[in-house]
Order: C-alpha cells, then sequence, then structure tokens
C-alpha cells in the first residue's frame, strides 16, 4: 500500500501559536465577553420567579423578541449546516430558503396568533400546555415527553455546531468546544433565563449580520463577483448551477413541499414559540413578524452566497464530510479578526440557542409532566441543569456516530421535523375549533413521531425531509378517527364546513396542475439522475495499481556529494498517455565497501555503513528519506486509504478527486541522491572510504479504479 499525502486540511500548527491565531483567538475572547456580559446584563432586571424565568414576564419588546428568533431559528443550521448543505447542493438549495421562507411567513401570520392568544390567556409557558384544554392532562404529558426528546437532540446539535466551529478555526477538540458549551449554557439560564438568552441572541444577530455583510462582499470578491462564482461553480461541476438536484426518488413537488412544511413547524419549535410567549399581547405580534422577516430575509440571502462561495473557494480542500466547517474556514482564510468575531458570534448563537431549547425543555417537564413543581424557582433551575447535561451527552455520543451524529444538518432536520410534526397538525385543527380527546390527540403525535423516525431510518430522507411523513402521518390518522371512531366528532375540520363537491373539484384539478407543471419543470430541467457525481451516500472503491520504471542506473557518489539524475514520464516503456498517474517510486540500494587496515584494527571501530540521503521533485511536490541500509520511498498525490474499501457519506465526485492525479506525474522528475560517508577504524587503524556506489529506480504509480454504489 501507499503512503498517502492527504488533502491539505488546515494549516499546520506547532507549539506556537501565529500572529493570525492570535488575532482570532483574541478577537473571539473579546466578542465573546461582550456576548456574555450582555447576557448577564439580565441578572440586573430579572425576578427570582419561574414566569421571569422562563417567558420573561410576558413584557419582552417585540424587536428583541424577534431578533432572537431569527438567531434561535436558525443559529448552528444556518451558520454550520445550511453552509454545508449549500456547499453541496449549490443553486438547489434555494428553495429551502425560498419555500421554508413562505412557510415561515404563515406561521407568523396565522398560528403564532392562536399560540399567542392561547398563551396569554391561560398562561401558558410550554408548547406542549397546547394540545389539551386541561393542564396536567395526559396528552400534554406525552406532548412533553416527546418535547424533551426532539429538543434535547437539537440542543446537542448546537453543541456540536458550536464545537465544530471552534475546531475549525482553533483546533480545539470538538469534544472541548461541546464541554465549554455546556458551562455557557448553565451560566447564561442561571444567569437570567430566558431573558439572557433573548439579549444575548439580539447582540449576536445585530453583530453577526455585519461580519456577515463584510464577509459577502470580501469572499464575492475574491472569487470575481457574482459571475465569476457563477463560472467557478460550473467548472466544479455544472449540476451546482441547476435549481433542481438530480436524482429526487419521489419528484421535486414532494421534496419543495417538504421546505414548505419544515417553514411551517417553526410553529411547533418550542423554543421560538417560547419568544412569542414572551409578548404582551397581538400588537406585539405583529410588530415582532415585521421585525423577524425583515432580519432573517437579507441574513438568508448572505448565507447562501457565502455557501456558495465556500465551495468555490475550498473545493478540493474541503470534502463533503467537512462542508459544515465552510464559514469559520472562510472567515479564517480572509482575515483573521473577522473570524475571531464570527466564531464569537457562530458560538454564542449556538449556545444561546441551546440554552432556550434547554428552557423549553424545562418548562414541558415543570409545566405538564410535573405541574406540581410549576412555581418552584430552585426546583425549576434543577431541571434546567439535568436538561442541559443530556444534551450534552448526546452531543458527545454522537460523535460516535459519523454521518449522522455528528452532523449539525442531520441532527437539526430529524429534531425540526420531528416537532413540526407532533405539534403543528394538532394546533391546526385545534385552531380550526376541533377538540380532540386525549386517545386522538395521542394517536396524532405517536403518528407524526412514528413517520419521522420510519423514514430517517429508511434513507429517504434524502429524497424528502421528514416533515412530509410527520404531517402527513398525523392528519391521516386525524381523518381517519374523524371518520371511524365513534368518540371522535365526524367533521374533521371543526367549526368549517367540509368543501363541496365542486369546490373539491377545482381545487383537485388546481393542485394536479400545480404538481403536473412542477414535475415537468424537474424532468427538462434537472441533471440527469444517472449521473452521481453530486449525489451523497455510499460507495465501494475498487482499484489496481501499476508501475512503469522511467529510470535506472548506478552512480558512485563522493563524501559529501550529491549526484541529480534527471527523468521524464516519455522514458516509460510504454505511453501513459490517458492513464492516471498517482506517485512515484523511489528504490535506492547500496553496500558499504569501507576497509580498515592496521595492527591497531582489532580494538578499533569496525567499518560503518555510510549514510544516504535522497530527494525526488515534481512540479511542486517532494518527498525525501534516508538510510544507512537499502530503502524505498514515495511521493503521492492521491489516498490510498480508500481503495479497495466501502466509503459513506460522500458523493461520487468528492471520491473521484481523492483518486485522480490530473496532470500530475506526466513531464520531468528529477532525483538527487547524496552520500555521508561514516568511518570506523581509529589509532592504528586506518579507514579507506571515500564514497558510496548507489544504485536507484524510479517507477511511476498509476490507478486503475472504479467507482459503485453500493
Amino acid at each position: 500500500m501507499l503512503k498517502t499525502r492527504h488533502f491539505y486540511d488546515g494549516k499546520s500548527r506547532g507549539d506556537n501559536l501565529s500572529t493570525d491565531e492570535i488575532l482570532i483567538l483574541f478577537s473571539f475572547l473579546l466578542f465573546m465577553g461582550i456576548f456574555a456580559g450582555v447576557g448577564i446584563a439580565s441578572m440586573w432586571v430579572k425576578q427570582d420567579t419561574t414566569d421571569d424565568y422562563l417567558v420573561a414576564g410576558r413584557g419582552m419588546h417585540p424587536a428583541l423578541a424577534a431578533l432572537s428568533a431569527v438567531s434561535t431559528w436558525n443559529s448552528g443550521y444556518m451558520f454550520i449546516g445550511f453552509i454545508g448543505f449549500i456547499f453541496i447542493q449549490g443553486y438547489s438549495a434555494i428553495w429551502i430558503a425560498l419555500v421554508s421562507t413562505i412557510g415561515q411567513l404563515v406561521a407568523w401570520i396565522w398560528l403564532y396568533k392562536y399560540i399567542q392568544k392561547e398563551g396569554s390567556e391561560r398562561n401558558l409557558r410550554s408548547l406542549s400546555s397546547l394540545v389539551s384544554s386541561k393542564t396536567g392532562a395526559q396528552e400534554a404529558k406525552i406532548a412533553a415527553i416527546l418535547s424533551v426528546f426532539f429538543l434535547a437532540i437539537y440542543a446537542a446539535a448546537q453543541l456540536t455546531a458550536g464545537g465544530v466551529a471552534l475546531n475549525s478555526m482553533l483546533e480545539w477538540p470538538v469534544t472541548a468546544g461541546i464541554l465549554i458549551g455546556f458551562v455557557l449554557v448553565v451560566a447564561y439560564c442561571y444567569a437570567g433565563g430566558i431573558r439572557a438568552s433573548i439579549w444575548t441572541d439580539a447582540a449576536q444577530s445585530s453583530v453577526m449580520i455585519v461580519g456577515s455583510t463584510i464577509l459577502c462582499i470580501v469572499a464575492l470578491g475574491q472569487v470575481g463577483g457574482l459571475s465569476g462564482l457563477h463560472n467557478e461553480l460550473v467548472s466544479i461541476d455544472s449540476s451546482m448551477v441547476n435549481i433542481y438536484p438530480s436524482g429526487l426518488k419521489f419528484g421535486a413537488a414532494l421534496w419543495i413541499a417538504a421546505f414548505f412544511l419544515g417553514g411551517l413547524g417553526v410553529a411547533g419549535q418550542p423554543q421560538v414559540v417560547s419568544r412569542v410567549m414572551t409578548l404582551k399581547d397581538d400588537a406585539d405580534r405583529k410588530q415582532a413578524m415585521v421585525w423577524f422577516f425583515v432580519w432573517q430575509t437579507p441574513f438568508i440571502a448572505l448565507m447562501f452566497l457565502i455557501g456558495l462561495a465556500c465551495r468555490a473557494i475550498f473545493d478540493g480542500t474541503l470534502s463533503v464530510d467537512e462542508a459544515e466547517a465552510g464559514l469559520p474556514m472562510l472567515a479564517q482564510s480572509l482575515n483573521p479578526i473577522l473570524g475571531g468575531v464570527i466564531l464569537a458570534s457562530i458560538f454564542a448563537a449556538t449556545m444561546s440557542t441551546a440554552d432556550s431549547q434547554v428552557l423549553a425543555c424545562t418548562a414541558a417537564i415543570t409545566d405538564d409532566i410535573k405541574p406540581e413543581w410549576k412555581q418552584n424557582h430552585g426546583r425549576t433551575k434543577q431541571v434546567t441543569l439535568v436538561v442541559a447535561a443530556l444534551a450534552t451527552a448526546i452531543s458527545l455520543v454522537g460523535q460516535q456516530f459519523p454521518g449522522f451524529g455528528d452532523s449539525v444538518f442531520a441532527l437539526v432536520v430529524f429534531a425540526v421535523y420531528g416537532l413540526g410534526g407532533i405539534f403543528v397538525p394538532l394546533i391546526l385543527i385545534r385552531m380550526a375549533g376541533y377538540e380532540p380527546d386525549s386517545q386522538h390527540t395521542i394517536s396524532m403525535m405517536i403518528a407524526a413521531l412514528l413517520g419521522v423516525l420510519i423514514w430517517t431510518v429508511l434513507g429517504f430522507g434524502e429524497y424528502v425531509f421528514p416533515s412530509v411523513p410527520g404531517m402527513g402521518a398525523a392528519f391521516a390518522v386525524h381523518f381517519t378517527l374523524c371518520w371511524f371512531r365513534d368518540d371522535s366528532n365526524p367533521n374533521p375540520l371543526g367549526r368549517y364546513n367540509l368543501p363541496t363537491k365542486q369546490f373539491a373539484a377545482i381545487g383537485a384539478v388546481a393542485m394536479v396542475a400545480l404538481v403536473g407543471g412542477v414535475e415537468y419543470s424537474y424532468y427538462a430541467i434537472a441533471p440527469d439522475a444517472s449521473d452521481t457525481s453530486d449525489k451523497i451516500g455510499a460507495y465501494s472503491v475498487t482499484g489496481d495499481y501499476s508501475f512503469y520504471e522511467i529510470a535506472q542506473g548506478s552512480e558512485f557518489i563522493e563524501d559529501g556529494g550529491s549526484v541529480a539524475i534527471n527523468a521524464s514520464s516519455d522514458d516509460a516503456m510504454s505511453s501513459l498517455n490517458g492513464m492516471n498517474i498517482v506517485g512515484v517510486i523511489v528504490n535506492i540500494n547500496h553496500e558499504d565497501d569501507e576497509t580498515v587496515t592496521g595492527l591497531g584494527c582489532v580494538f578499533a571501530d569496525p567499518p560503518q555503513d555510510d549514510i544516504v540521503d535522497a530527494t525526488i521533485s515534481h512540479a511542486e511536490l517532494n518527498a525525501a528519506d534516508s538510510n544507512s541500509d537499502s530503502f524505498e520511498f514515495q511521493l503521492d498525490w492521491h489516498d490510498s486509504t480508500i481503495v479497495n474499501t466501502n466509503v459513506t457519506n460522500m458523493t461520487k465526485s468528492d471520491i473521484e478527486a481523492m483518486l485522480e492525479g490530473g496532470n500530475l506525474g506526466f513531464g520531468a522528475h528529477e532525483l538527487v541522491i547524496g552520500v555521508t560517508v561514516q568511518n570506523g577504524g581509529g589509532a592504528g587503524c586506518t579507514s579507506n572510504d571515500d564514497g558510496q556506489d548507489v544504485s536507484y529506480t524510479i517507477q511511476l504509480v498509476t490507478l486503475d479504479y472504479t467507482i459503485t454504489p453500493s
């Protein structure tokens, strides 16, 4: 097996920090201190009550609540996971940005109006309390348990995102970042509860949008503007500039619909809903809605451009597995101070979001699972600590499951669509005036949970995000129970009448036309599904190496001297045109011929083996080795570790980039051999050694490989 020269994955760091690293660390610590100070400042206005701890006394300013909602809804997903998704998908990622935003708008206009009204009138502090009209009802307890399950995973994703950011820019271990995050989350919670989280969110969100704007402008300048960015993506992979991805097994309509339902699912996220519950009345909700979209819309556009720029700048440097490190790496490469600011913003956002999710879990436990703790402020904080520890444990264990447990995007998608599937259908039917009983409610929640879990386990999330099976299963159970269960209201629409046959027919025709139009455009425009170069999956890589001699000979080299041997790929016995040259091997053979004479040789040092050193150079690459015995060494420009193995969570093009030599190997090669004589002998014993005969062989290595889906 050949030794491997892996792709560059970040500059090497020695024991001493470079100037850039010091600037990054200084900037990071400075802004983290500012953000932490903002959160700690909330201690001066907080009240030691559970209402203030969990919903800030329902007196939060709409602008602060909105900016915090933007940060909490996006946070680690936007900075880490979304960037990685764009890095892989290219232009087709625009669908999740646009369609999800439409879903969020619908949620803010209608669903949040209902949530804010119910929360204020019934003094609710948790989303799980909304699924029942009675405090402590069985369905509310189950909803709370499911909330804790998904929110703990969601919080773990935020801790992982913080660890990834620190690892990418400072090379701190991901586990260290996760543990630091745990400490900060507990500190935020204990300092001021949700108020500390909201204040910190607003501060870092303001800094982040300024930093992201600067970063986007600088990155676009580096790739030649929008046109240069487009051209660079085309040169990498033409499918990157297609608005559709290839190989959607269930078509484009469901793929797009999943994004809308995912956006609508913002109303099923307890950590975001808690921001709405901090508002005083409906007028504040409307004002917060305007702030939310005015702030989030340009932010999404900036992240989209930055994600594309990361692909253009780091193609060949970052693999698919490392795509989520794109944003912090980009910031670090362009300006160290800006890198520190971005890193601090990312880390603060992920931590305050994790804090919000931990608090949402706390509210679900104290208000629904153990309502007797509802007004016990001390016990509430103890619950917070336990939940934070649970999220940290999930994040740490997740590092042992590459591709899912350590993926911010995968964890967020699973948690967001799981929560959306559980809560949004119930909120919608209750808004319509339908009052399901406990069995009806629990059946819908379990159906949504199973829909998301089964869809994810089957691996179908690659083609359609699990919001569709999650919400679809919940509504399917709702309609089935309405029509076939005696104890359920037969009208599934509550106070609204079922549509007439004529209206239903018109709606069906409109839906068929819309779906048909989308599918036609997909099959007309989308890349050929047979081309899997941009498709993430599992692949089997098989390969065979061949060796072609381009030089061999022998030279006598004097002590301290060196000889340069020039060779070329044209010197091979057969043509190498069209072959994939991936390395060059050098064989060095020598045997010491030192002799010693004199009466003292009986007691003196015996002959010593001379040291031969050799360096092979090609293009701007080189490799060297030395030894007193014969030896072999090689210069490689491919990754031999994946040959004749199975790889996962990668694209075909990524694998090809790791195995293709390109134009390397063709042309001139230079081998420089030197000798350092090692004399034996001593008093009364003369050594006779003025050099060494060295023979050499230079061989080019070619690789013929096959990549097949496994």
